[in-house]
C-alpha cells in the first residue's frame, strides 16, 4: 500500500520519495495558494449582498429544517457549515470581529477575499508570496496610523453630547438589518440599556426576553431584571403581585416533601410509627418555611422546584414565591437587588437578602413577567422584544447585539469615523499617495491594497442598485481635493460628508477589520501545500438499534 508519488509541482517534474498512504491527496505551489483564494471568493459571494443599508438578508435553512434569516455576517458563515479548510478562516475572522466589536463582519469578509483577488495575479505571474505579504503587512500599519491621525475624539464631559454620539453610532449600525426603519426607536432603547451598566459594561448584564406577538415597536426597555412567570402550583394566584421595597431572597434549595426512594425501606410494627415519620417530614418542610417568613423576605426565589404546600403556605402569609427559576436571571437578580443565593435557611442574615423599589407581574403579549425595577445596586437591565414571526424577533435581537456592541465600544474607546465607504476611500488616498513614495515591487503591490479598499463603497453601490463607477469616480475626486469624510449618500444616490451626515462608525471598528483581513488574506497567502489524510473524512458506523 505505501508508495512513492509522481507530483508535478509548479509546473517543474520532480520525483519525490514521499511515502504517504495510497489516495493521499497533495497539491502544492501556485495552483495551491490560487484554488485557495478561489475557495475564500465562493465565501465572500454568499454574504457580498448583505452589505449595506440596501444589503439584502438571506434565508437559511439547517439540517434540522430550522430557518434563520439574518443580515448578520457572522450568523452566515457560521451558519453555512464551510467544509473547506482555507475558507474557514474567514469564518474564523467574522467570528473574532463579531466577539470583539460586534459589528462590521461582513466588511471585514469583504476586505480579506478583496486583498486576495487583487493579490492573485500577482502570485499567477510568479512574484513569491512573501513578498506580497510583506508589502500588505506594511500597507495595514500605515492605514492604521492614518486612522489614528483623522480620526475624531468625541467630548465625554457633556452628557448630553456624548448620548447624541452614541444614539449616531447604534443608529449607523442599525441601518443595514431588518430594523433600519425603526432605528430611531431602537437606538435611544439600546443606548438607555448601555447606559444603565457599571463602568465595566458587561455584556451578560444586559438580559433580551422575546415575545412573539404586538408591533416591534412594543418592545420596551426594563430598568432592573425581567424574567418569564415560572411554573407554580395551587395557591400561586393568591399570593400578592404587587410590592413595594420588599425583601428579596434568592435560594437554591427544593422546598418539596420528598417521594421516597424506591429501594429506600422502613419497617415498622404500628401506624403510630408511620405517623411519626410523615409528621417529620412535614416539620422539616414547615420549620425551612418558618425560618423564610421570620426573615422579613417578601419574595422568595428558587433555582429549585417550590412544591404545592409551600406555596399555599406562602399565599396565606401574602409572601411571593418563584421556583425554577433559571441560574442566568438568578444571578443577575441577585447583581441587581443584592443579596447571595443561600443554599440553606438557617441563620438567614439581613445582608443575604436584597431588595428593591418595586416588585410587579406584568402581562406581555401571552406571557407574565415578573419585573424588578428601582433595584439600589442594580447595573443590569433587560430589553423585552416583541414582534409577529419568530425569526423576525430572532433577527431583531442579533441587530441589537451588534448595536449594543457598538456602542459598548464607543463608550470605551470615544474615537470615531465616517462610515458609508468615506474612510477607505481616504485611506485608499492615501494609501496610493504613499505607494508613490516606494521602489521596487511593493509599490504594485500597496496600490494594489489601496484599490481593494475601495470595494466597500463599490458594494455599497451596486447593493442599493447605483452606478458604482459614476459614484467612484466622484469620490476620487473630492478626496484629492481634501474631502477626507466624503462617502456614499444612499438616499440621493450621490455622495455627500458623512461626517455632517452623521453616519459614524467607532474607529476600533475599522482598525480590527483591516487588521483581521490582512492576517487572514497573509495566512492564506502563505500556505503552498496542503497535505490530506485520506481516513480523515472516515465516520464511524452507527450501533445497531436497541444496544
Amino acid at each position: 500500500n505505501m508508495i512513492g508519488i509522481k507530483k508535478v509541482s509548479s509546473g517543474i517534474n520532480a520525483e519525490y520519495g514521499i511515502l504517504l498512504k495510497e489516495g493521499t491527496d497533495t497539491s502544492q505551489g501556485v495552483p495551491q495558494i490560487v484554488s485557495n483564494i478561489n475557495a475564500c471568493q465562493m465565501v465572500v459571494e454568499a454574504i457580498r449582498t448583505t452589505l449595506g443599508p440596501r444589503g439584502m438578508d438571506k434565508l437559511i435553512v439547517d439540517s434540522k429544517e430550522k430557518v434563520t434569516i439574518s443580515n448578520d455576517g457572522a450568523t452566515i458563515l457560521a451558519l453555512l457549515d464551510i467544509v473547506h479548510p482555507a475558507a474557514k478562516t474567514l469564518v474564523d475572522i467574522a467570528r473574532s470581529q463579531d466577539a470583539e466589536v460586534g459589528d462590521g463582519t461582513t466588511t471585514v469578509t469583504l476586505l480579506a477575499g478583496e486583498f486576495m483577488k487583487q493579490a492573485k495575479p500577482y502570485i499567477e505571474d510568479g512574484i513569491n508570496s512573501q513578498i506580497i505579504i510583506r508589502a500588505f503587512r506594511k500597507a495595514t500599519a500605515f492605514a492604521l496610523k492614518k486612522i489614528q491621525e483623522i480620526q475624531v475624539t468625541v467630548k465625554k464631559d457633556d452628557p448630553q453630547e456624548q448620548r447624541a454620539l452614541l444614539k449616531k453610532c447604534a443608529s449607523t449600525s442599525m441601518c443595514s438589518k431588518l430594523i433600519a426603519y425603526n432605528k430611531d426607536f431602537f437606538s435611544d432603547m439600546v443606548v438607555d440599556a448601555v447606559m444603565c451598566l457599571d463602568h465595566l459594561l458587561p455584556l451578560n448584564m444586559i438580559g433580551i426576553k422575546k415575545v412573539t406577538g404586538g408591533s416591534v415597536t412594543d418592545s420596551k426597555l426594563v430598568k432592573g431584571v425581567a424574567f418569564k412567570k415560572t411554573f407554580s402550583y395551587a395557591g400561586f394566584e393568591m399570593q400578592p403581585k404587587t410590592y413595594k421595597m420588599p425583601k428579596v431572597l434568592s435560594l437554591n434549595i427544593e422546598l418539596e416533601l420528598k417521594a421516597e426512594r424506591d429501594n429506600a425501606e422502613c419497617r415498622i410494627d404500628n401506624v403510630e410509627e408511620y405517623q411519626k415519620i410523615v409528621d417529620a417530614e412535614w416539620n422539616i418542610l414547615y420549620s425551612k418555611l418558618d425560618k423564610m417568613v421570620a426573615s422579613g423576605a417578601k419574595i422568595i426565589l428558587s433555582k429549585l422546584p417550590i412544591g404545592d404546600v409551600a406555596t399555599q403556605y406562602f399565599a396565606d402569609r401574602d409572601i411571593f414565591c418563584a421556583g425554577r427559576v433559571t441560574q442566568e436571571d438568578l444571578n443577575r437578580t441577585v447583581k441587581a437587588c443584592g443579596g447571595t443565593i443561600l443554599t440553606t435557611v438557617n441563620d438567614i442574615r439581613e445582608a443575604d437578602m436584597g431588595q428593591c423599589e418595586l416588585f410587579e407581574e406584568v402581562q406581555i403579549g401571552n406571557e407574565r413577567y415578573n419585573l424588578f425595577t428601582g433595584c439600589p445596586k442594580a447595573k443590569t437591565c433587560t430589553l423585552i422584544l416583541r414582534g409577529g414571526a419568530e425569526q423576525f424577533i430572532d433577527e431583531t435581537e442579533r441587530s441589537l447585539h451588534d448595536a449594543i456592541m457598538i456602542v459598548r465600544r464607543a463608550l470605551k474607546n470615544d474615537s470615531i469615523v465616517a462610515g458609508g465607504g468615506a474612510i477607505e476611500m481616504e485611506l485608499s488616498k492615501e494609501l496610493r499617495n504613499y505607494a508613490k513614495t516606494i521602489h521596487g515591487k511593493e509599490q504594485l503591490l500597496i496600490t494594489a491594497y489601496a484599490k481593494a479598499l475601495e470595494i466597500i463603497p463599490r458594494q455599497l453601490c451596486d447593493n442599493a442598485g447605483f452606478d458604482a463607477t459614476t459614484i467612484l469616480n466622484k469620490l476620487r475626486q473630492k478626496h484629492a481635493q481634501g474631502g477626507k469624510w466624503m462617502g456614499m449618500d444612499i438616499t440621493s444616490e450621490d455622495i455627500a460628508d458623512n461626517f455632517e451626515s452623521c453616519v459614524w462608525e467607532p474607529s476600533i471598528v475599522k482598525k480590527n477589520a483591516l487588521t483581521a483581513a490582512c492576517e487572514a488574506c497573509c495566512t492564506i497567502l502563505s500556505i503552498d501545500e496542503t497535505v490530506k489524510n485520506p481516513n480523515s473524512n472516515y465516520k464511524p458506523p452507527k450501533p445497531m438499534p436497541g444496544m
